[in-house]
Order: C-alpha cells, then sequence, then structure tokens
C-alpha cells in the first residue's frame, strides 16, 4: 500500500506548537485515525517506520513530538546516552498535566482530519503511558499501550501521574504489551498493574507478556531489537484496532 505523508505543525490550546507527523494510506476512504507517541526519543526515523508500518494496515497515523514546550521541541534525539540524558531530561521538564494539555490538542487534531471514523491510540515506552492517559478520553475507541513505563509507580515526568488510580475512567478497549525481560517493568510490576486494573472494574482487556522481550523490543535500532516480536506485536494491535475481523 502506498503511503502519503506530510508534516504538520498542531496549535494548541496554550499557544505552542507541536510538531507532528501525518502518515495516510494514499486514498480517499474513510479509516480509522491512530494517535501514536513516540518514545523519549521523539520523531525518529525508528519510530516513523513503525508508523508507516501501522498506516499501511489501514489506518491514518498521527504521530507528534512529547515534548513541544522546551529547548526539545522540534528535536529528533540520536539513540546513544547523550540522546537518552536528553530525553530523560525531557520528560522530567513535563508536568502530566502539561502532557494531558498536549494529548487533548493532539485529539482535536485527528479527528477533525477528513475521512478518519474511529479513533485509536498507541504508543511505547514513556508513550505507552502516554496512550494509556489517553484513554480517558472518551473520544478513544481502542488503545494498545506497548511497554509502558512508569504505571505501577505514576512515573511520568515533573511530578506522580495519577494513572493507574484513574484507570476506570477508561470506556474503550485495552490491550498492555511488555516483554518478558524488561526492567523498568519487572514481573512485580506488571502484576501490579493488572491488579490495578481489575480493582478499577477493567477485567475486559488484554495484556500480554512476550517471552525474551526486552525493553524497547520494537525500536529496529540496537541490540534489544527483536524483529519477530515486532512483527507479532504490530500484527495483534492491528487484529485489535479491528475487532479482530
Amino acid at each position: 500500500m502506498k503511503l502519503r505523508e506530510e508534516r504538520v505543525s498542531i496549535p494548541s490550546r496554550q499557544g505552542h506548537e507541536i510538531q507532528a507527523v501525518v502518515i495516510t494510506p494514499v486514498g480517499d476512504t474513510p479509516r480509522p485515525g491512530v494517535l501514536l507517541y513516540t518514545d523519549i526519543f521523539q520523531l525518529t526515523e525508528s519510530t516513523l517506520r513503525t508508523a508507516r508500518r501501522l498506516a499501511a494496515s489501514g489506518f491514518l497515523v498521527l504521530v507528534p513530538e512529547i515534548y513541544p514546550r522546551g529547548e526539545l521541541a522540534g528535536v529528533a534525539l540520536e539513540f546513544d546516552d547523550e540522546g537518552k540524558a536528553r530525553g530523560l531530561a525531557g520528560a522530567a521538564s513535563m508536568p502530566t498535566a502539561a502532557f494531558d494539555e498536549d494529548r487533548v490538542s493532539a485529539l482535536d487534531h485527528l479527528t477533525a482530519l477528513p475521512g478518519v471514523t474511529d479513533v485509536l491510540v498507541t504508543g511505547f515506552c514513556i508513550g505507552g503511558h502516554l496512550a494509556f492517559r489517553a484513554a480517558f478520553d472518551e473520544r478513544v475507541a481502542a488503545t494498545v499501550c506497548f511497554y509502558p513505563t512508569g504505571l505501577q509507580d505514576g512515573k511520568l515526568g515533573a511530578d506522580v501521574a495519577d494513572s493507574l488510580s484513574r484507570a476506570g475512567d477508561i470506556r474503550g478497549r485495552l490491550f498492555i504489551i511488555f516483554g518478558s525481560q524488561d526492567p523498568h517493568v519487572p514481573a512485580d510490576a506488571r502484576l501490579q498493574v493488572l491488579s490495578a486494573l481489575y480493582a478499577a472494574g477493567l477485567e475486559d482487556l488484554e495484556l500480554h507478556v512476550y517471552a525474551g522481550g526486552e525493553h524497547a523490543f520494537m525500536r529496529d535500532i540496537g541490540a534489544r531489537h527483536d524483529p519477530e516480536l515486532t512483527d507479532l506485536g504490530l500484527r495483534e494491535a492491528v487484529s485489535f484496532f479491528t475487532g479482530r475481523s
């Protein structure tokens, strides 16, 4: 499937601009829209390659930067120690409320795009946590979180996020994927997340743990990348988003 790709600037309700990429299958057919959150490195080619693969399954995909308010606005970071440090510093500079405000702006933009039907969300690492919070929005029909960090302890940005305690606000379908070898979300943390979701009444959900998967196993750069698990994750995300059709 051929794709059309463009860079856009999303106006926020707070007055700043959010840089984003919109990837759309060629053709005017109405299709679901997916808000895709990046990891701490923002709009890298690695993340965009994953977004293109998702778009090729028939979705319009909107990929916004997650740090549009400071020195990392418009910056795609390198996958090295300096890039990691800058990405973590960017996260630490963002209050949870700022992430939430930017999410509203991104969803407003996505829902206003021509031909968008259902609104879906996904994300990776910190983006998986942001995707989880995006599921609080009643417009979101389904969410897939890939190895979300910080759900178990509220670590997201400059403060402690109330994500798990708000799990009962989620009305759409939810699917979470972890790797069994992820040091950021070990077995006890995964159990804590699942227990909290059940306690919130979210029994109709899916949580998968991929054997051997390390953190960021879907990032196609570096030793942790697992192509087989990446393919599996994308297939299962597409199947989930399409209602197992």
